[in-house]
């Protein structure tokens, strides 16, 4: 009988797994579906991209093996949208990396840095990646919970010294999925130096930093001053630029650290398509007017959710950046049971905010990836099941 390893038996239950099968049955059934549950924007990538990718797909060099090397001039173009968006110098050949998307990199990133038992400090409620990079690797997680009372920071100052002193890795996201929360460079300041002192690596994962609004900037990890010698650094073209589905995102970092993960991602993949390289290139030349209607959209979005949620007795604050409303739950309700019955009396699909974690509990998380009279509708049905909610039923079947 084959048996499973124990690594894989740690691993959470993911909190998209079963949404696609239970919203295909209730399709099928006739039930109108709205889905606010996967961060997957709905409107079209850019043409800009579209016609790059065209050309590309015509050069048959460009359907080739691309390994960790992959195409040049797409390395170039990280260097030089990170230094115009940053005032930041990377070298292209030494201290970026295509990504199959920020993701797979943020989850190969400890088998690079960290042995068997050493401590990963994990955000909760927090990405699935960062616990499962952590697991994967043979590493311990440690959780670190993120409070609204604490703004969502993380702070190392909580972690209990003994931990800190295992501590090889620490990830952190602002803006932040999914809270949405952001963090000033005080913030970034306190964390960076603690890591430092403490001899930690920092994975800085900034997917979300041009989807902000308000007038709020977010900036990379490497505007503050010694980030260089403890962190590294990972960016996705897949929200801003509305392009999920074609993996390719990419890595910042002084040449040791790029280079240890690019080892790790030598043994488990061949890079990016280079076609995709070659038509991201397009994005990143030209990412301030194809970023700017996304946002515009999004911020729209914001607006109407947050009023109709609002409008609905269902309090929520309207976030300043990434693509989500991170919304409290009355006392007594448990998340996890709530969403499932959202879905399944009203056709919405909201993520439960223990998905995340069980520090999530008492949240859900709702994506802006649908126009705004749908997300009024969303609200009118959420709300109509919460008027209706046993608090003491639902808190018994956490």
């Amino acid at each position: 009988m084959i048996r499973f390893s124990d690594r894989l038996q740690a691993l959470p239950g993911y909190p998209l797994a079963e949404i696609p099968s239970i919203k295909r049955r209730l399709i099928e059934a006739g039930m109108d579906v709205i889905d606010l549950g996967a961060g997957d924007n709905d409107t079209p990538p850019p043409d800009t991209v579209l016609a790059a990718m065209h050309e590309a797909l015509k050069q048959p060099a460009l359907s080739k093996y691309g390994f960790q090397q992959g195409l040049m001039g797409y390395r170039q173009a990280i260097s030089r949208w990170v230094e115009r968006r940053f005032g930041i110098r990377f070298d292209p050949a030494s201290e970026t990396l295509p990504l199959l998307g920020s993701k797979e990199g943020l989850s190969h990133l400890p088998v690079a840095v960290v042995n068997q038992g050493d401590v990963v400090l994990v955000p909760e409620p927090g990405y699935q990646a960062y616990i499962g990079g952590a697991i994967l690797s043979g590493a311990v997680p440690h959780i670190c919970p993120l409070r609204a009372e604490r703004k969502f920071l993380l702070e190392l100052d909580d972690v209990p010294a003994d931990v800190l002193k295992r501590a090889k890795l620490v990830f952190a996201n602002y803006p932040n999925n999914p809270t949405a929360a952001v963090a000033n460079t005080e913030y970034l300041t306190r964390l960076v130096n603690n890591c430092r002192k403490h001899g930690i690596l920092l994975a800085y994962d900034n997917a979300y930093c041009e989807l902000t609004y308000d007038g709020y900037r977010a900036p990379s990890i490497f505007e503050i001053p010694g980030a260089r010698d403890v962190a590294i650094e990972f960016f996705s073209l897949s929200k801003s630029y509305s392009m999920t589905g074609w993996r390719i995102g990419f890595a910042v970092g002084r040449s040791e650290l790029i280079g240890a993960l690019t080892r790790v991602k030598s043994y488990v993949d061949t890079g990016p398509w280079l076609a995709i390289q070659q038509a991201a290139v397009a994005v990143l030349d030209n990412s301030d007017a194809l970023v700017a209607p996304v946002r515009a959209e999004l911020e729209r979005r914001r607006d109407a959710g947050v009023a109709a949620l609002n409008a609905n007795g269902i309090a929520c604050e309207a976030p300043h950046a990434a693509m989500y409303l991170w919304v409290p739950l009355p006392a007594g309700i448990a998340s996890a049971p709530f969403a499932r019955r959202v879905l399944e009396e009203t056709g919405v699909v909201l993520l439960p905010g223990s998905g995340f974690g069980p520090a999530g509990e008492g949240y859900f998380r709702i994506a802006l990836t649908v126009g705004a009279p749908r997300l009024e509708e969303a609200a009118r049905r959420i709300a109509s099941v919460l008027a209706v909610t046993p608090r003491d039923e639902l808190a018994a079947a956490r």
